[in-house]
């Protein structure tokens, strides 16, 4: 993960054992991954890049050769703005894309990372759905978020259900 961030412009600095410094001093590059069993990329980590490769400058290839499936966020990227076309296991991300601001929908823990950190970089206010998902995996994501100067909040259901 760090190597491919590292290809993508970004500067890491290992500040000791369990923390990191991400910043990128210039614009992002576009760079390919492949999804690949320990040591390799992480599938896990897949969709939260997908968000990063929309705003690195050219194009990403994407292959996921894990999981059947894991592209759900995919369309949610493409209704904020995003340049992805999924053809079988690869998706195409044509970066340096201005997004904006969307209602989208939580589709499983991964995505729901993606789309926070799209949110994070689109023009406007976005509102994301079924969020519980998220909740599975990050533990007060907005406190940390807002840690770091990012404006979150979390509304409760916006949208009814069908039994409303």
């Amino acid at each position: 993960m760090i190597t491919k961030l590292q290809e993508a412009g970004a500067r890491i600095d290992i500040l000791g054992p369990d923390a990191i410094r991400v910043r990128a001093d210039g614009p992002l590059r576009a760079a390919d991954i492949s999804t690949e069993e320990y040591p390799g990329f992480p599938t896990d980590m897949q969709a939260q890049y997908m968000a990063l490769a929309t705003q690195s400058e050219g194009v990403s290839l994407v292959r996921e050769n894990i999981f059947e499936n894991r592209f759900m966020h995919v369309q949610e990227l493409v209704r904020m703005g995003a340049n992805i076309k999924v053809d079988g296991s690869t998706a195409t991300v044509r970066g340096a894309t201005s997004l904006s601001s969307a209602a989208v929908m939580c589709s499983d823990l991964r995505a729901s990372a993606s789309l926070v950190l799209a949110a994070l970089v689109a023009d406007g206010e976005s509102i994301l759905d079924r969020v519980y998902h998220m909740d599975r995996g990050y533990e007060r994501i907005e406190e940390k978020l807002r840690g770091v100067g990012a404006q979150i909040r979390r509304m409760g259901n916006v949208f009814p259900s069908k039994e409303e």
